[in-house]
């Protein structure tokens, strides 16, 4: 985490020809709130965003931010992001104040890391169930991913909250019996799906015949 703060401003106008006129100047429309404060209307560069998001903590990352012309310095996170429809191009940044000596609560994204031997080598399918996990820690401790090495997972197999390796910093919030990923064996239909090859067709091939010669 770095301590340099982000200068942000303060947005006043809230009309969406202001909103368009601020994108059109390298900007973008966000918010602050969390801490009990008010929320902050505030104007930030998609750059410094897009900086944030394709960082090691991505999302979760703690930032130090500052609006421009006071002493007003938050470290917040990313709360939610939205993006144009079309173009995939950022549009508007929910950000959560928090307190970097209170734990928060996020959620992670999980990152199954190998091949099940399972797969390999039975022919089974994984079942990949919770893609994220909420987490509770030090917003300074929030990782970018949790990895799930799933090489050794056999037909049958499964990997539980509980049976995950952590940090001791972490803590997984939920039912400890709750399954991450597993591995079973694939159904009739899901096999003979796959086994459907569809003959190629073959294009016919126009006869021609020969022309009679005249005698």
């Amino acid at each position: 985490m770095s301590e340099d703060a982000i200068q942000v401003g303060i947005r006043t106008d809230f009309s969406k020809a202001a909103n368009t006129k601020l994108r059109k100047s390298g900007m973008m429309p966000a918010v602050v709130y969390g801490l009990n404060e008010a929320p902050a209307n505030i104007a930030i560069s998609p750059k410094v965003v897009a900086r944030i998001l394709a960082s090691e903590s991505g999302r979760n990352s703690m930032v130090f931010m500052q609006r421009e012309g006071t002493d007003i310095k938050r470290h917040v996170i990313i709360q939610a992001v939205q993006r144009h429809p079309v173009t995939s191009r950022l549009v508007h940044v929910d950000f959560l104040r928090v307190d970097p000596t209170h734990k928060v609560r996020v959620k992670v994204p999980v990152r199954l890391v190998g091949i099940p031997a399972g797969v390999k080598s039975q022919g089974g399918s994984l079942d990949f169930v919770h893609r994220t996990l909420e987490i509770e820690c030090l917003p300074s401790l929030i990782p970018g991913h949790i990895d799930v090495n799933v090489e050794a997972m056999m037909v049958g197999d499964s990997i539980r909250f509980d049976q995950l390796e952590i940090a001791a910093t972490l803590r997984i919030l939920g039912d400890e019996h709750e399954v991450v990923c597993s591995v079973r064996a694939k159904t009739v239909e899901e096999v003979a799906a796959e086994a459907a090859v569809v003959a190629p067709v073959e294009p016919e091939v126009a006869k021609k015949g020969k022309k009679e010669e005249k005698k």
